[in-house]
């Protein structure tokens, strides 16, 4: 298959070819300045073909900001040839930080120049984001840390004002861990769901991806999270191979032991951002089939490669709902590659897949008929629930089901909330992983089926694959000001500093921040 990506070295747009070759799907291109470049795209060439079949066209941006002018992936904004409207957006209050980790993307101690919107642009990104058809459900808090901004839970109810469904922050856990009032205040505020930095349940991989000692720093941050009242943490490991690959079935016990908090694990393999040789790109990179056969070996085969489905897979519930409510609704039409997901239960300490017990393939066929049909015939909303209810027998095995999974089924049909979604939530884990794109593995047709889109003070919209690898640096410079003269330079950013000089220099590889 022929695309277009990136030259790595000058990030010019090249000629790219995706194939096929020992079972794997690998991506090959070619700059005529820098010569060729070779990586492994997908690690299983069967369970692309899986994924391919479940591709869906999204019916444009939410929202153009921008005009094509230089092309993909330049003209981001979101520009006229974008396919899919926001899912989740991210907004980086902050690019200061108390810890610094080699695998960061942005870094104020690095840069030397502090890059922090105001309240003002703040709100109007999140005004930008509300504006699209349909709305932005989701937006995230990000960084640097958010939460050492001394305005960040006036920012979060700013979000909760505005109308956001779902509103999370991505943090380290440093500041959480020191206080459940900092996590009591956010619950207050409309903090809903927790993003935390989670690499495994060993000191080690901290070590290689942190620089530091960290696992005491996030267990009590999830202790302080239970006492403060947050219901949802997500578990986000950075997954390396040869760093933390065998943690994968650790983690995940981890949060069975802990689903009264913790929601799901959300793995991001790692990405390359600069320049860095193949053998060491070979050495640590995994993709989304590595990670699926780790989770099916390390769970000694309760999930296995059969209990995932790529992002698109859900798109005809979305139509469902939309047909039945008569109001547009967001679509998760992201490229089939870019993500996998599965909801497995827990039931005396053992994991039980959804896809053990539903006939997933052939539930979400019918429900794809059945959007057709109230969208055509507006058939009476009992009738319509009359034949899900009966058809919905037909494809779980009540045997094998948990107690009570029908009716949690059923109401997320119906309505389609976010409260239906939420009462599903609190009975099941989300394992999932979104392998996020670097300069050797990038992809044109993936960027434009992106529904994971950062928002910038000059009120664009930016697929994340593209503002990492080629926008970021130009957007913090244009709203960042040297680190000295600003007057975020507070009490706060001294703080995290010297704090992370202590971690750097080894005096603090053994204190808990809680402590």
């Amino acid at each position: 298959m022929l695309t277009k990506s990136l030259c790595p070295v000058c990030l010019r747009v090249v000629p790219a070819e995706v194939y096929e070759e020992n079972g794997e799907i690998r991506i090959r291109k070619r700059c005529e300045q820098h010569g060729e470049f070779e990586d492994v795209y997908w690690s299983d060439a069967a369970l692309y073909k899986k994924f391919s079949a479940f591709a869906c066209e999204g019916k444009g941006a939410g929202i153009t900001q921008t005009k094509v002018e230089r092309g993909c992936p330049y003209d981001c904004g979101l520009c006229p040839v974008h396919k899919s409207s926001t899912i989740l957006a991210i907004i980086d209050l902050t690019n200061r930080c108390n810890q610094r980790c080699p695998t960061c993307f942005a870094n104020a101690a690095v840069s030397r120049r502090i890059y922090e919107p105001s309240l003002e642009q703040i709100e109007a990104m999140l005004r930008l984001l509300r504006s699209e058809t349909p709305p932005c459900p989701a937006v995230q808090f990000a960084g640097g840390e958010p939460t050492l901004r001394k305005d960040f839970f006036e920012i979060v109810r700013m979000a909760r004002d505005l109308g956001f469904a779902q509103i999370q922050v991505a943090t380290n856990g440093i500041m959480l861990a020191k206080s459940v009032d900092f996590c009591r205040r956010m619950v207050d505020a409309g903090m809903h769901t927790v993003y935390l930095q989670f690499d495994g349940v060993t000191e080690e991989p901290y070590e290689v991806l942190r620089g530091r000692k960290a696992l005491k720093t996030k267990l009590k941050a999830i202790e302080n999270c239970r006492a403060g009242g947050v219901k949802s943490v997500v578990l986000v490991p950075t997954l390396a191979r040869g760093v933390n690959d065998d943690q994968i079935g650790g983690i995940l016990r981890f949060a069975a032991q802990n689903l009264d908090v913790v929601r799901g694990v959300n793995v991001q393999p790692i990405s390359f951002e600069g320049r860095i040789d193949g053998v060491q790109r070979s050495k640590m990179r995994i993709t989304i089939p590595d990670f699926i056969k780790l989770v099916e070996e390390q769970t000694d085969g309760q999930i296995s490669r059969d209990s995932f489905y790529p992002v698109p897979f859900v798109v005809p519930i979305s139509k469902f709902v939309e047909a039945w409510k008569g109001t547009p609704q967001v679509e998760f039409t992201a490229h089939p590659h870019c993500g996998a997901a599965t909801y497995v239960f827990v039931q005396d300490g053992k994991f039980i897949p959804i896809t053990d017990f539903v006939d997933v393939e052939g539930f979400i066929e019918f429900i794809r008929e059945e959007a057709e049909e109230v969208k055509n015939s507006r058939i009476g909303k009992m009738v319509a629930v009359g034949k899900i209810w009966l058809a919905m027998r037909r494809f779980v095995d009540e045997e094998k089901a948990p107690p009570d999974v029908l009716p949690s089924l059923l109401d997320i049909l119906k309505n389609g909330s976010r409260s239906a979604l939420a009462k599903f939530h609190h009975k099941t884990l989300f394992v999932g992983a979104m392998h996020f794109m670097d300069a050797y593995n990038f992809d044109l047709k993936r960027v434009q089926r992106c529904v994971i889109h950062y928002a910038t003070p000059d009120l664009r919209i930016i697929p994340f694959c593209t503002f990492n690898a080629l926008h970021r640096e130009s957007v913090e410079r244009k709203f960042s000001v040297p680190f000295a003269s600003s007057s975020a330079s507070s009490s706060v950013e001294e703080e995290a500093m010297e704090e992370e000089q202590a971690l750097l220099s080894g005096s603090g590889e053994e204190r808990t921040e809680g402590e």
